[in-house]
Parts: structure tokens; C-alpha cells; sequence
């Protein structure tokens, strides 16, 4: 049986990092400091959004988001489409869309509610159409987002996370924007004029930059 040979032993001098290299780390982590605020600046406000967004809903719009993953600048979209910016003079439209982003009763309660149908303005007894239990059993996008107990279309916080919930389950938490505007209202035009405003609502490369 052939013996092993013997290993020799060899002694590793322990290498100490270049002073290049230690000089090299602050830029590296420069860099992705700046790379990921970069990412996190895509959304921010831009000069028009600043002149056309009333200041006081975007925490609301940026809560939402937070929660449901559907972009801020969406949400602002829709309810600038919907009741531009709840300035109109009635928040019920002719058909019986309610409150800030005009919800059809039925899909803010659940189709499945015995009284909807048709268009979905339903006959739904106005205790029900608050009530976050009835909400839940009949599978509505209503949302209790203040916790005040009640899940109010007219109450903006509410409005505003029962739009996120809807757009969210429709595909705008994944990427399918248009998709899920779509599923909003059917209606190509509606589509054109939030996908529109959304754009217009937060900075481009242009502004970013500095440019006009």
C-alpha cells in the first residue's frame, strides 16, 4: 500500500486591504445611498401635482399606498376624475355613484347584497351601507381606514382606502394599472384622463434634473 506523502507546511502571510480599497468604501456606499433615493424621489410631487393637489389629501393618498401597494399619484388621479378633489357641489352623481371617489353602493357594500343588481345603486338601508360587518359578509371594498366604526364613502380616509382596496384586488398593487382603472370605470376615456393626471402628478427625469 503506497504511503501518503507528506504535506509541507506552508505559511500564509496575512494580507492587509490597499489603501485604495479603504478609500473606495465611503464612495460605494455613496453610491447606494444615492442610488435608492434616486428610486424612492420616481414619486415624488412634481411642479404641477404641487399646483393641483390640495396639500391636505396626500398623507391620506400616501396611507393608502403604504397599506395596499397601489401607487399615491393613483389614487390622486382618481379622485381628481372622480369629484375633482371633492369640489363638487353634490359628491352623488346622477346615476347614485357616492361619496368622494364615487363608489356604486353595491361594490362598496358586496354585489352579493340581496337588494343589488343592474348598475349597482341597490336599495341598501343606509345602516347597512356604513356597516363594516355587513361590508364584510356581503364582500364590498368598504373601508373603516379612521376606525371610527363606520366604513363611510363621505368620510375622505375611508373614500380614499376603499379606492386602494378596489384598485388593489384589481390587479394595481401588481403592476396592472390599467387593468385595474379599467375595472374602476369602463370607459377607454376614463382611463386616458386618470393614467393622465397620475403621470402628470409626479416628477419626470426632466424636473429631477432641473430642467424645463
Amino acid at each position: 500500500m503506497a504511503k501518503r506523502p507528506k504535506k509541507k507546511k506552508t505559511t500564509y502571510k496575512k494580507k492587509h486591504a490597499s489603501p485604495l480599497k479603504i478609500l473606495l468604501i465611503p464612495f460605494f456606499i455613496l453610491m447606494i445611498y444615492f442610488a435608492v433615493n434616486d428610486i424612492h424621489n420616481t414619486n415624488k410631487l412634481s411642479l404641477f401635482g404641487k399646483e393641483e393637489v390640495p396639500s391636505q389629501y396626500i398623507p391620506i393618498y400616501k396611507a393608502a399606498e403604504e397599506k395596499y401597494g397601489v401607487p399615491w399619484n393613483l389614487l390622486a388621479a382618481h379622485h381628481r376624475v372622480e369629484t375633482k378633489f371633492s369640489t363638487m357641489k353634490s359628491l352623488i352623481s346622477p346615476v347614485g355613484a357616492e361619496g368622494h371617489m364615487q363608489f356604486m353602493p353595491c361594490t362598496f357594500v358586496g354585489w352579493s347584497h340581496p337588494t343589488c343588481g343592474e348598475l349597482g345603486k341597490g336599495d341598501i338601508p343606509d345602516d347597512q351601507k356604513t356597516d363594516p360587518d355587513i361590508i364584510e359578509k356581503y364582500g364590498g371594498y368598504g373601508v373603516d381606514a379612521n376606525g371610527d366604526g363606520v366604513a363611510d364613502p363621505f368620510q375622505i380616509e375611508d373614500a380614499v382606502f376603499s379606492a386602494a382596496n378596489y384598485l388593489a384586488s384589481n390587479g394595481a398593487a401588481n403592476g396592472e394599472i390599467e387593468q385595474a382603472v379599467f375595472a374602476y370605470n369602463h370607459s377607454t376615456e376614463y382611463v386616458e384622463d386618470v393614467l393622465y393626471f397620475a403621470e402628470r402628478y409626479i416628477e419626470n427625469p426632466d424636473e429631477r434634473e432641473g430642467k424645463k
